[in-house]
């Protein structure tokens, strides 16, 4: 059998694991990163659950900002480096960035049936595209097209300034100040900040009140009214974080939204609140209106920049 190319997309919740032998890719191995003290240990257990393959590769994302060869995870006790996949793999090819760079690899061959437009009109021009997205916790990236190809940015922009629009914004802003002191968009734009913001918009709640975001969800499908009004406040910023992407990086060709959590709410997602603020940008509504917001309906679409990414790297 041919040497296949290992992915893995390793999250603070969840680390998949997947082969792929020329684009034919099989169903992903999903671990739980707190079964396992240490990627070495992940991947001893993933390769012989895989069939102990003879790699040719293997391509990393993690989720965390890379310096020198090695990710420092946020919301995860493992260091992933690139000397440790090589050495527990035995892969003579290594490549390792963050989760959002490979997400933004992956958005200019994502097909049209991998997406569900939000808003605004498609581009068809080449253009910037930016992505985010709350999981584990809120991850931001970018593909900037260019004469020699794609570059993509690897920033930390889940942790700007979470900024208010109104007099209640300012409300609950200032109760999470005053527990966080700095709130970031990630303090509010992920699967703890959910239960952050319910509790910032009714205090009231006490010990009731949800402490998961799928608690969250589940009040939320069952029609109660504290549970949706955070829904609807959670997607209103997390549209203002999207435009102030769009603005910054004139990212005309769209912005993504990715991540564990908004494709698991369906049709609970907000995307009128969403799109509403997106283009709530005073003089520059008129920049934003044909701006397209996405959402990415691809199940692993972090495989498909990983592997483009051992395509041109």
């Amino acid at each position: 059998m041919s040497a296949a190319a290992l992915l893995a997309d390793i999250g603070g919740t969840n680390a998949r694991f997947v082969l792929d032998r020329g684009g034919r890719r099989g169903a992903p191995l999903v671990l739980a990163t707190r079964d396992f003290p240490t990627l070495s240990h992940a991947l001893e257990h993933a390769l012989e659950e895989l069939g102990a393959p003879v790699l040719s590769a293997v391509a990393t994302c993690a989720a965390g900002p890379p310096h020198a060869g090695v990710i420092a995870m946020t919301n995860c006790p493992w260091q992933v480096s690139a000397a440790e996949l090589a050495k527990a793999t035995g892969a003579p090819r290594v490549v390792l960035v963050n989760d959002f760079t490979a997400l933004a690899a992956a958005l200019p061959v994502l097909e049209p049936d991998e997406l569900q437009l939000l808003g605004g009109a498609p581009c068809t021009t080449a253009a910037p595209r930016a992505v985010l997205g709350p999981g584990t916790g809120l991850g931001v990236s970018a593909c900037l097209p260019g004469p020699s190809g794609d570059t993509f940015i690897t920033g930390e922009g889940g942790h700007v300034d979470l900024a208010a629009a109104s007099d209640e914004e300012d409300a609950i802003l200032e109760r999470l100040r005053q527990r966080f002191g700095h709130v970031s968009a990630e303090r509010v734009l992920c699967g703890d900040g959910l239960v952050n913001l319910f509790a910032a918009m009714h205090p009231d709640a006490g010990s009731g009140a949800p402490r998961s975001a799928k608690a969250v969800a589940a009040l939320a499908a069952a029609g109660d009214e504290r549970a949706l009004a955070c829904l609807a406040q959670f997607a209103r910023w997390l549209g203002a974080v999207a435009s102030d992407l769009a603005l910054t990086l004139g990212a005309r060709g769209g912005v993504y939204l990715a991540g564990g959590i908004l494709p698991a709410w369906g049709a609970l997602f907000p995307a009128a609140a969403f799109r509403e603020r997106f283009e709530d940008k005073g003089r520059y509504r008129h920049y934003l209106a044909p701006v397209p917001t996405y959402m990415i309906t691809a199940a692993y679409p972090a495989f498909v920049g990983l592997a483009r990414l051992l395509e041109h790297t």
